[in-house]
């Protein structure tokens, strides 16, 4: 079944089935003339691969929606377009389908859904195939042409490759002329499209197709299911058992009448879940009578519709870039996107790891990404989709200046990383301070009563109700908290100012002991190699750390005594 649909019929399946409502940008004419005419070539891109070389290079899904974006921009910006790029021509080939593949419109959601059903009492389901579409010319029962889809009414000829794929019979039980329309699919045993996807079978078999010489292993990774026989009896169950006769069960058993919502769901739920022979983009209903094939037109049909699984990426524009530095120095680029929902949740999200990825990719605001979930619950950029023709500048913050043993105070450049020092702090992995969060602390640093990592310890209620947020009960709880860590095992206290991995193989020591330690006495502890051994003697030797032992001796914190 065809991926895309000509720019107007997507329009006009949006008018029928449409969209949250988008928010027009605000740019200038000649802006809009640039981001359109941006997109407009980005989507001819996309074409010229899928239709000249069969390669996908987005899904179908992240297509569909950038083809909706551009409606939506040139609704709002009429004609702009006019001296964009031009769309590439379609590839159509010199061989004329002898029936047009029609193509399908797409059902938005479950209203949708009843609403075609509700107008039709003999509907049928079958899984939406991911794979190319043929079509079968038999004349008195053998193959006497196989046509790839193009655009509908011309296609390419695959005759010969057609002849070696083993699912493709060279003859027919009868002998008779039948025109049959389906989708070459790559064999996937015991695929589940909701864990694996598509597992690039599309683009695989579309591979396939467009060699030279199509080898027989390579054939018959290759499986048909023909999902219509345009001039076949009239009547579904009828075709159906036809089929059956003519040796293509694998479409008949995966064929069935439906006549509420809630059986359409469920046999979409189960081939999305289950296991099938192949990758799947959703279901298609069917009206059991339609027309003859000699009625139909390249274009989507009223007698079946599309209902997609539930999308595995979403497209998204970048609307803010933060550069979060973390507690270690570690600068994390964070990509704010205007929400987009992705299987029932809002994304409004996405880091992007490391700067290096950052610099490598150069996002900026107004670019459009791909997200996806991993896990079903973690967004995760895919890809950039295109960028905006207007780019801001950016400056992230300077790798070099941030570092394990960096921002012990809060001055300026340091804000972040030194209130990820207290939030560890204060954290389950820290002191674990009760009541005291993230919130407590910018707060406290805020008032200008937290500039350095211990100041806390000596605030006392007074001190507290001068920050915002606090007041009398929250301050005297918070003195409370503070006091109990004067307690505190050593070796939380060790964790709590952030030493190194591996410093629990030295322990019991108190710190004149592990500041007294050099690589050599490191790395004879189990579990310390040269590189831990380096970051121990550089944590306890440093003068910051240095500093804040000194304080808690004097505070009489144990472990610490001069």
């Amino acid at each position: 079944m065809s991926r895309h649909l000509a720019g107007w019929l997507l329009a006009l399946s949006i008018v029928l089935f449409p969209s949250p409502a988008m928010a027009c940008p605000a740019w200038s004419g000649e802006r809009a003339e640039r981001e359109l005419a941006a997109l407009d070539e980005r989507l001819a891109g996309w074409d010229d691969a899928y239709y000249r070389r069969g390669e996908s290079l987005v899904s179908d899904g992240v297509y569909d929606q950038a083809r909706e974006r551009l409606a939506a921009w040139q609704r709002c910006f009429p004609g702009a377009l006019e001296g964009g790029a031009p769309d590439v021509a379609r590839p159509s080939g010199p061989v004329r389908h002898p029936v047009a593949q029609t193509g399908l419109a797409k059902l938005a959601d479950e209203a949708a859904v009843r609403h075609w059903l509700a107008r039709r009492d003999d509907a049928w389901v079958q899984p939406k195939v991911d794979g190319v579409a043929v079509t079968l010319a038999y004349a008195q029962g053998r193959l006497a042409r196989a046509i790839s889809r193009g655009d509908g009414r011309h296609g390419q000829d695959w005759t010969p490759a057609a002849r070696r794929i083993p699912a493709i019979p060279a003859r027919l039980p009868e002998e008779i002329d039948a025109v049959l329309q389906g989708e070459l699919h790559l064999r996937l045993a015991g695929h589940v499209q909701a864990e694996a996807g598509t597992a690039g079978a599309r683009s695989a078999v579309a591979g396939l197709l467009a060699r030279d010489a199509l080898e027989a292993e390579a054939a018959g990774r290759i499986g048909l299911f023909v999902w219509d026989w345009p001039d076949g009896p009239a009547a579904m169950d009828e075709r159906l058992e036809g089929l059956e006769r003519l040796g293509f069960g694998e479409a008949v058993a995966l064929t069935r009448p439906v006549e509420t919502l809630e059986e359409v769901a469920r046999w979409r739920e189960r081939w999305y879940r289950g296991p099938l022979p192949f990758a799947t983009d959703g279901v298609v209903l069917r009206q059991g009578r339609r027309p003859p094939g000699k009625e139909w037109w390249a274009e989507p049909p009223g007698w079946a519709a599309a209902w997609k699984h539930p999308p595995r990426e979403v497209l998204a524009e970048v609307r803010g870039v933060e550069f979060r530095i973390g507690r270690t120095g570690r600068i994390t680029p964070l990509l704010h996107l205007h929400p987009v929902a992705l299987e029932g949740r809002t994304i409004r999200r996405v880091g992007l790891g490391s700067l290096a990825r950052w610099r490598a990719l150069d996002i900026r605001p107004g670019d459009q990404v791909v997200i996806a979930l991993a896990g079903l619950t973690i967004p995760r950029l895919e890809s950039v989709a295109w960028r905006a023709v207007e780019r801001p500048a950016l400056a992230p913050p300077a790798a070099e200046d941030y570092h394990a043993l960096s921002c012990f105070r809060s001055r300026p450049g340091c804000e972040a990383q030194f209130l990820e020092r207290l939030a560890w702090l204060g954290g389950p992995q820290g002191l674990d301070l009760p009541g005291v969060g993230p919130g407590t602390w910018h707060a406290l640093v805020e008032a200008g009563l937290v500039t350095g990592l211990l100041d806390w310890l000596a605030l006392d209620e007074r001190a507290l109700r001068r920050a915002h947020g606090i007041g009398e009960a929250r301050a005297r709880a918070l003195v409370a908290a503070f006091a109990a860590t004067r307690a505190a095992a050593f070796p939380r206290w060790l964790q709590a100012l952030g030493a190194p991995p591996g410093v629990e193989a030295a322990l019991p020591a108190d710190w004149a002991t592990l500041t007294g330690h050099g690589r050599r006495d490191w790395t004879a502890l189990p579990g310390v190699g040269a590189e831990r051994a380096e970051a121990q003697v550089d944590f306890f030797a440093h003068p910051e750390m240095q500093a804040l032992a000194r304080r808690l001796g004097e505070a009489g914190i144990d472990g610490f005594e001069p």
